[in-house]
């Protein structure tokens, strides 16, 4: 780890046309390709939420891709990012789909 690329983890609630469209799926493919980890869900009231956590300036770049991007067929109205820390190691192995 380069200097001035520390380890944060931010937590993120994504809002619009975003379950049953593989949003989980995707996310979790862009999370990987970034070499992040973390997880992703569906929560109860329509929206998908979970947690990023790795080197910060790749962080950014997935919060980017939650923001604009997502799977082809959502429609992303806007993302949250919250309980923003830097944090010493990965608290988690990989980026899994939570049920």
């Amino acid at each position: 780890m380069a200097d001035g690329e520390g380890l944060v983890s931010v937590n993120y609630e994504v809002y619009g046309k975003v379950q049953g469209v593989f949003f989980r799926k995707y996310t979790q493919a862009e999370a990987k390709r970034l070499g992040l980890v973390g997880w992703v869900q569906n929560t109860s009231h329509g929206t998908v939420q979970g947690q990023i956590q790795g080197p910060i300036v790749r962080v950014r770049e997935l919060q980017e891709w939650l923001r604009k991007i997502g799977s082809p067929q959502s429609r992303i109205s806007r993302a949250e990012f919250s309980n923003e820390k830097k944090i010493e190691v990965l608290e988690h192995k990989e980026f899994q789909i939570l049920k």
